[in-house]
């Protein structure tokens, strides 16, 4: 770990950025100066980056179907990518759900198992997230001892069915590739989905004890694409206190409201607005309904989006730079990092005059650095 002063450059406190120098020792950031200096004069320090929610992974994991099998390499590729992008603690949301493939349980078994090993070996804080999908009832049984032995601490409940065109028994779109990608006949996906609309009330009962289980055993919940006041209401009251993507002001409001925290997508903020035709983001951050900003499934857009509302005047830097850091710390429970404070984790990322990357360090160790921020650490080595 690095035991150093880092001095001459801008450093962003909790109130402000100012120039002053941030001690490192034992993997925290320390209360007084160790004696060893690196210039960073010309260079800006901020917080790291505590990614909530991102499934960006999937490239480095499974970039053709079957054509990587070495998936400890996939998910080393995942934290070069995420400590580059000035990202020092990154969830990563793998789904269980009727698509099957890349999101069936196999390959979540997969995931989770070989994260498991990693974790230990790699610089960056790589933490899984289930995305459960929750037509899938014949799972519930099992799913608390399957959370507990993955080390999942973080679910997240999902139902992508396409209930309208599936109750007037239309087939949805590109129902053909979806079922080719998780190796069904087309016939046999679509009557699967209907089976599984059919079942949605019995989901609704199984849903309420399910949660009951999780959170006693310790296990984060959270809602995603809430659309209704009422829909988000019923989640937390199963304990679910995480609104990840509202779909609408509505559902974004009553989850303030009622205490939960809201997690915004950072591409739809840097896009302004959603690809999808949802409430903008952006929108939702001015009127003060955000408490966190993920990747979502672009790992530069963290960074880009805070620098962006700092750069709009719609927030200050401090405020900003909060969606990405303490935010969403905050939201995972994970009170010793996302702020420059004396005992806290040595989590943090180098900015240069030009607001790329220059340097990332988690925990006190460098997991990424680039150009000529090298050239100073290794001066005053």
């Amino acid at each position: 770990m690095l035991t150093i002063d880092l001095t001459g450059g801008e450093v962003l406190f909790p109130d402000e950025l100012r120039c002053a120098p941030l001690p490192l020792a034992e993997g925290v950031i320390a209360d007084a100066p160790t004696g060893r200096a690196v210039d960073l004069n010309g260079y800006r320090v901020l917080p790291g980056i505590v990614d909530v929610h991102g499934d960006g992974f999937e490239r480095h994991v499974a970039p053709r179907r079957g054509a990587m099998k070495q998936m400890d390499e996939g998910l080393r590729a995942v934290e070069a990518e995420l400590a580059a992008n000035g990202i020092t603690t990154g969830v990563l949301a793998q789904f269980v759900s009727w698509e099957g493939g890349l999101r069936g349980f196999d390959f979540a078994d997969q995931v989770f198992s070989t994260l498991h090993e990693v974790r230990a070996e790699v610089v960056t804080d790589l933490r899984p997230q289930l995305r459960f999908e929750i037509a899938l009832t014949d799972l519930y049984a099992d799913l608390p001892a399957r959370v507990a032995q993955w080390g999942v601490g973080y679910v997240v409940f999902n139902d992508h069915l396409p209930h309208d065109r599936l109750a007037e028994g239309r087939k949805p779109p590109r129902l053909t590739g979806q079922a080719l990608k998780a190796g069904r006949n087309p016939e046999a996906h679509f009557q699967m989905l209907l089976d599984l609309h059919a079942n949605a009330g019995l989901a609704q009962d199984m849903l309420d004890p399910l949660c009951a289980e999780l959170v006693k055993a310790g296990v984060r919940l959270g809602s995603h694409d809430d659309a209704t006041a009422h829909g988000r209401a019923a989640w937390m009251e199963r304990g679910a206190d995480i609104a990840e993507f509202p779909e609408t002001q509505v559902a974004a409001e009553a989850a303030q409201d009622a205490g939960s925290h809201v997690v915004l997508g950072a591409p739809n903020v840097v896009r302004g607005g959603s690809h999808k035709g949802n409430v903008s983001a952006l929108d939702l951050v001015a009127m003060g309904f955000c408490d966190a900003l993920a990747s979502d499934y672009h790992y530069p857009s963290p960074r880009r989006a805070a620098l962006m509302l700092a750069r709009s005047g719609l927030m200050d830097l401090a405020g900003a730079w909060a969606l990405v850091s303490s935010g969403p710390a905050a939201v995972l429970g994970l009170s010793d990092r996302g702020t420059l404070e004396p005992g806290k984790r040595a989590d943090l990322v180098v900015l240069d005059a030009d607001d790329r990357v220059a340097a990332t360090i988690a925990g006190g160790r460098v997991s990424y650095m680039c150009g000529d921020i090298a050239e100073r650490f290794v001066e005053a080595g």
